[in-house]
């Protein structure tokens, strides 16, 4: 055991005691109502410790969401040749519903008490969608810029929506058919 791998675990502790205590103050109190004061004494750090790891009040509340939305980034950025973005899309959403992280519930929990966060979320899913978007229409033949793989990307971000907030493994199934059907409509490039 090298000292960087026990201080490396020791700063990855210290920064889930923060996301912890952050998100919990934030689900009851509200993230307006919740200080970086607050925070740093429920996490048992000092305020300067808080802002270390999450400069800003919004960082700290976005960092688990925004990890979400860079991993499905690279996910289908990086997907192996000959799979269609669909699939891949699908195999992605499939591993986060088999490993839940250890905030999602959390995350949640936080986000349905805070709308302004929720909406947050919700313009930073889209972005990371329309990426996928063009993705898509690349595979697809259609010009980056169409309608079509926009309104398909607008339909993915919900449903990737509803199924984070508290959805059953059976679900997939049946958001991916309507993802697939509504794409089957759409008029190649």
């Amino acid at each position: 055991m090298t000292g960087d791998s026990l201080r490396e675990r020791s700063k990855a502790r210290r920064r889930d005691a923060i996301l912890t205590a952050a998100y919990e103050l934030f689900a009851e109190r509200g993230f307006d109502a919740t200080s970086i004061a607050d925070i740093a004494e429920a996490a048992e750090v000092s305020p300067r410790t808080v802002t270390l790891y999450f400069p800003t009040k919004l960082e700290l509340a976005m960092a688990h969401f925004n990890a979400f939305v860079e991993q499905l980034a690279a996910a289908l950025h990086a997907r192996p040749a000959g799979q269609g973005i669909l699939d891949t899309l699908e195999q992605w959403l499939r591993e986060q519903g088999e490993s839940p992280g250890k905030f999602d519930e959390l995350h949640d929990r936080m986000i349905q008490s805070n709308p302004q966060l929720k909406g947050l979320c919700r313009g930073r899913l889209t972005d990371v969608i329309q990426d996928g978007a063009r993705l898509l229409a690349e595979e697809q033949g259609w010009h980056p810029d169409a309608f079509a793989p926009r309104i398909l990307a607008a339909t993915v971000a919900s449903v990737i929506t509803e199924l984070t907030h508290r959805s059953e493994p059976e679900d997939l199934k049946t958001a991916m058919t309507f993802i697939r059907g509504a794409a089957a409509t759409l008029q190649p490039g």
